[in-house]
């Protein structure tokens, strides 16, 4: 998901870190570099839809067609180059990021009741300025992917952490997406979808190394410095007096430019000073208000090494093997045989959601375009619950005696405040068999 304003902050002052750049010319070096592999993008889909999803008739839905001819074009300009597309899509909401997720959710209800409120008072629908994406858009696209015979991947974990692994691990010229984690990552070199012309296929290219150098730090500062911005890991609230630590000392203090491109500029000059090494980091954990996880700074730098690789912030005999160790969890489904089935279908995008329920029964859904003051319909969450009572029945198999376990929903509605998660109970159907 990103660290906040550092996107545009590349684009604002350090405009060396951003390089137009031809992706064809960079599959043809590749080939010529390594005659025996196909040059390889690994495209970050998630952050590619609003990209891909044009037609204009949005609030509605629906243009199936349409975008699917739109998805068919987009993927023959890269064939025609030479360039094989992975796609990746989430599939799951690891549990130290569903606070960050509910706050989306809850953002995103805000943004739907602006749309609707637009809606009555002007007939009409708005312009992309409020554009939200119809209803499991994301889901539908995996599926059309899949149409039309691109390898498609579900994760088993955070989708940004998988897509910067499958890029270096492969070898691929670059990853095409719009999140700033990939400026932190060491993996290969990271391509913008914004600003991707198509039929020229010409795109934006943003530099790690040329980041590092306006900062004043190296590449093996940037998973600390992204963590002292606030990410994913560590909350921004906690932060604060930190970053005002930093501010009193920064040579940029004084100043033009915002106060978040100041917090930048400062962290960066803060963790430049300091040694490289874990007694750093630990030292760093006790001047923030931590509470009782005095890890979360660890966690957070940890969660940048890809696999194989290490880091002088974290102690040399840590290797990152950060992958999902399913065998080690109590799954909810005892049967291996369709444990397995179900995770293969999961990663291979086949089905949606029946891994995370039969491994750790749990399930979330999005905000969908409803009008939260139209209280004459309840929300589409409330009216299929039964049938997905009976669903999860099925798959965890309450008819075979012995006590159904609970299914946790994180479903966004009208009421919901999202603060727990909905237990919901399995209902066996009332068919034969």
């Amino acid at each position: 998901m990103g660290v906040k304003g550092l996107q545009g902050f590349v684009a604002r002052v350090c405009p060396d870190a951003c390089k137009t750049v031809d992706l064809r010319e960079i599959a043809e070096k590749h080939r010529i570099d390594h005659p025996d592999f196909l040059p390889v993008i690994v495209v970050d889909a998630m952050s590619c839809v609003r990209y891909w999803y044009t037609p204009e008739s949005w609030v509605c839905g629906g243009q199936w067609r349409e975008y699917l001819a739109i998805l068919e074009d987009f993927i023959k300009v890269f064939m025609a180059a030479g360039i094989k597309l992975v796609f990746y899509f989430d599939g799951v909401v690891e549990e130290k990021k569903r606070e960050e997720w509910i706050k989306r959710r809850m953002n995103n209800t805000k943004e739907i009741t602006r749309l609707f409120q637009f809606i009555k008072t002007h007939r009409k629908q708005p312009g992309r300025e409020m554009f939200v994406l119809p209803s499991a858009l994301p889901t539908f696209t995996r599926y059309a992917l899949k149409s039309l015979g691109q390898k498609t991947v579900c994760t088993l974990q955070e989708a940004d952490f998988e897509v910067a692994a499958y890029g270096l691990q492969h070898n691929c010229i670059g990853i095409l997406g719009q999140d700033s984690d990939y400026l932190i990552y060491n993996t290969c070199p990271y391509f913008s979808i914004e600003s991707l012309c198509l039929n020229r296929l010409v795109t934006v290219m943003y530099s790690r190394e040329d980041l590092c150098h306006a900062l004043g730090i190296s590449l093996i500062h940037l998973p600390l410095f992204a963590c002292l911005l606030g990410n994913d890991v560590v909350p921004e609230s906690l932060l604060e007096g930190f970053w005002q630590k930093c501010l009193i000392s920064s040579p940029h203090k004084n100043s033009s430019y915002n106060r978040r491109t100041k917090i930048l500029l400062a962290v960066a000059n803060y963790i430049s000073k300091i040694p490289c090494s874990y007694s750093s980091l630990k030292h760093l954990e006790d001047m923030l208000p931590l509470g009782s996880d005095k890890t979360l700074l660890y966690r957070g730098v940890k969660s940048y090494l890809l696999p194989g690789q290490q880091s002088p912030w974290i102690p040399p005999n840590v290797t990152n093997c950060q992958t999902l160790s399913l065998q080690q969890q109590s799954a909810i489904c005892q049967d291996k045989e369709i444990f397995q089935l179900a995770k293969e279908q999961h990663i291979q995008s086949e089905n949606y959601s029946i891994f995370n329920i039969l491994s750790n029964g749990e399930i979330e859904c999005s905000n969908s375009l409803e009008d939260d003051c139209d209280t004459e319909i309840p929300g589409q969450s409330l009216i299929y619950r039964p049938a997905r009572q009976h669903i999860y029945s099925v798959l965890l198999e309450s008819g075979k005696g012995g006590a159904s376990p609970l299914v946790k929903e994180w479903f966004v509605y009208f009421g919901n405040p999202l603060k727990q998660p909905e237990l919901i109970q399995p209902v066996q159907p009332s068919v034969p068999g």
